[in-house]
């Protein structure tokens, strides 16, 4: 039976205004009421849609994988199984069992709460709630051994092992979970904490060589880009915590050794990656935890005695994983270089705005950079220098473990560069703009660092192109002072990276000093999914907020739509990209369909025959070329268009300029099915050998050299 979150936090709410309202000021009374409520309710453990009202946070993806993971269980066990251990204070308990009731959760969980030889009538309250799968302990032997018997009787995939002190908000449990689905090399996740005066308590944690341990973040703000970004840590609290149910077994579970308590979360991190897997924190996962509730505060009194003698124990047990951990008088001098002491080196990303990998290739290409550089054991941090650290593409970026810079006006970049300038051990200049604004403050605050200039296309050299089309004098202006300053960049810089083996020569060839890269387009290789004979149509891939496709658009429907109509009759143009009906919505027509925006290109992917590309000017690898062959979708394409692709005409593409053999080549191609299957073949084979993530993952070692410590 599934539960209404929102009627039953009013049910409560006006039971309890009841309470007082008579004058019964008894905590049992409230308790009690309370708990008639829990129970008439039948607590969920099953999964919750979100409130219409409160939006989805999850992506369509998340929420696909977290079904599936569902569904491979057996029928009647949950994906999850939710452990509380508790010994009295009762209240909190029930405080923790509402918020888990009114919290939206998609996966499905059972709820395992272990009365430690409570005395407080804990036990007696919670039969109650036929939901809540109760195990009772004679006798108080403390939060170790009551976490292992709740996982003994658990029947979920993953253990969640939660303190009763703690209130969970929204998605906890999902998040949570996720980050153990989407990494096969995540044993252990755990989630953000925070105080409840909203003041954050821990962003992971980080062990010092002396077993010393620190909460790291505590007493900043939740929110901080620096605590908001999944990332390996040394351990997790124990407070919420999520680790497979058979990865748990097999370590044994919470040593013993550490009973009562104390240490035995962080020897279960260093378990988790004594074999091979990592500890991740993931912030998505937000828990408000009433700190020292149960075990009090005082390090010479109560459980929280063991503190010190359990560090001891610990020592012992990890010395020789502890050698290679800073020291907290490191911490001291620079908490940051601690907290991800496992990197091989910083990295800084500047570019104008956070990637949007469904808009245009660029933004593909950013996003794959960062990520395989932080696969690489490099800490990454992005800078928009438009200040965007807030929407769908900056929260992308954090869930894929990179940290977002805030700072959008000169005065707070001067403040960042001269505070932690010197941490950084390469700056990486994305495209003209943020080069030129940027780079004298890069090589003076940051010394140290390796300035990289990425131009993502050769600027200077689509402008030249451009002019000379449209013989526009200002234009070729314009071109030359671009290219002035795009020439003063690479001179400037210690490494240019460039996409191709064309502009890598322009540039050689301008500046031979110059150390110039080459760091090509990445794409996934789809693959192809529908034959020749089950396909129909043209299509036309752009981001009309870029000039050179508005121009190819303008030029295919005016001037090679007329030929095609004569020769391949009911044929119809699909053109699909960002700002498309804004920029070239103009040219719809019968055969001519402006698509705008498409979020998954999959079915134009697949269902169409031939895709086009007849630019007339432009520099850089085109993505429009590589995302079709990622799919086996044969291109005809102009020769800007396959430019430095390591393309041949008739081998790979049909490659033609005028309109008329553009045409051609589109009729040749469109009726022609083994042609079609000899181009289908080789450019999947040519993505995987110059535009795969290995190929990706190749140039980057090659520019930025790593080898974890």
């Amino acid at each position: 039976m599934k539960m209404s979150s929102t009627s039953l936090s009013q049910r409560i709410r006006r039971r309890a205004r009841l309470v007082w309202d008579n004058g019964m000021l008894s905590v049992r009374a409230l308790r009690m009421r309370i708990l008639g409520v829990l129970s008439a309710s039948r607590m969920a453990v099953s999964p919750q849609p979100a409130d219409a009202d409160e939006g989805e946070s999850l992506s369509v993806s998340e929420e696909r994988m977290l079904r599936n993971a569902d569904h491979e269980q057996s029928v009647g066990i949950p994906l999850a199984s939710v452990i509380i251990p508790v010994y009295n204070h009762c209240d909190d308990t029930l405080r923790c069992l509402r918020a888990l009731s009114r919290a939206r959760t998609r996966a499905s969980f059972e709820i395992i709460v272990v009365d430690d030889g409570s005395s407080d009538g804990t036990a007696e309250a919670l039969q109650a709630m036929p939901e809540v799968r109760l195990l009772r302990r004679e006798r108080n032997a403390g939060f170790v051994a009551a976490c292992n018997a709740g996982a003994e009787a658990a029947h979920g995939r993953f253990l969640v092992f939660l303190n009763n002190d703690t209130e969970v908000a929204d998605d906890w449990l999902d998040t949570l979970l996720l980050a153990l689905l989407e990494d096969r090399s995540c044993g252990l996740a755990g989630s953000k904490l925070i105080y409840p005066d909203g003041v954050l308590q821990e962003a992971g944690g980080i062990v010092f060589s002396d077993a010393r341990a620190s909460n790291y973040g505590r007493g900043e703000h939740p929110e901080d880009p620096r605590f908001n970004y999944k990332r390996e840590v040394d351990y997790c609290s124990g407070a919420a915590i999520a680790i497979e149910r058979d990865l748990f077994r097999v370590i044994g579970g919470f040593d013993t050794r550490y009973a009562p308590a104390y240490y035995e979360d962080t020897d279960l991190a260093f378990s988790v990656r004594a074999r091979g897997l990592k500890v991740i924190y993931q912030p998505r996962s937000r828990v408000t935890h009433y700190e020292g509730r149960t075990a009090g505060t005082d390090p010479d009194h109560g459980v929280k005695r063991f503190q010190q003698r359990n560090r001891r124990l610990f020592l012992e047990k990890w010395s020789k994983a502890l050698q290679d951990h800073p020291s907290a008088e490191n911490c001291a001098i620079n908490a940051v270089r601690c907290a991800d002491h496992r990197a091989c080196s910083r990295v800084l990303v500047m570019d104008a705005s956070c990637p949007r990998p469904e808009r245009d290739s660029g933004s593909m290409r950013m996003f794959n950079m960062l990520a395989l550089l932080k696969e690489a054991h490099h800490h990454v941090m992005f800078w928009p220098t438009d200040g965007d650290t807030h929407g769908a593409a900056a929260h992308a970026l954090e869930h894929a473990g990179i940290e977002l810079v805030r700072a959008a006006s000169e005065r707070a970049a001067l403040r960042w560069f001269f505070a932690h300038g010197r941490t950084l051990d390469s700056v990486i200049l994305s495209r003209l703009g943020v080069a030129d604004r940027f780079m004298r403050m890069a090589k003076r605050y940051a010394p140290t660092a390796r300035i990289v200039f990425d131009t993502v296309d050769l600027h200077f050299l689509r402008l030249e192109r451009g002019a000379a089309l449209r013989d526009h004098a200002g234009a070729r202006r314009e071109a030359e002072a671009l290219k002035r300053r795009e020439l003063a960049c690479v001179r400037k810089a210690d490494v240019t990276l460039v996409v191709s083996k064309h502009e890598l020569d322009v540039l050689s060839e301008m500046i031979p000093s110059a150390d110039v890269q080459i760091l090509a387009n990445v794409h996934d290789i789809h693959g192809r999914r529908v034959s020749f004979a089950d396909r129909r149509d043209l299509v036309f891939l752009g981001n009309f907020e870029h000039e050179p496709n508005v121009d190819a658009v303008q030029f295919l429907a005016e001037r090679i739509m007329p030929f095609l109509r004569t020769r391949l009759d009911g044929v119809t143009l699909h053109v699909i990209g960002h700002a498309g009906k804004e920029h070239v919505g103009e040219f719809s027509g019968e055969d001519v369909v402006v698509h705008g925006f498409v979020e998954d290109l999959s079915w134009f992917m697949d269902q169409c025959r031939v895709a086009l590309a007849p630019l007339r000017y432009g520099a850089g690898v085109k993505g429009k070329v590589n995302m079709a062959m990622s799919f086996g979708l044969p291109v005809v394409a102009s020769s800007i268009a396959v430019e430095g692709m390591a393309l041949a005409d008739g081998r790979d593409v049909l490659v033609a300029d005028a309109p008329e053999a553009f045409s051609d080549a589109v009729t040749r191609l469109y009726r022609d099915g083994e042609l079609w299957q000899k181009l289908s073949d080789a450019g999947l084979d040519n993505v995987r050998r110059h535009f795969s993530h290995e190929r990706a993952r190749h140039a980057l070692g090659r520019i930025f050299p790593s080898a974890r410590p």
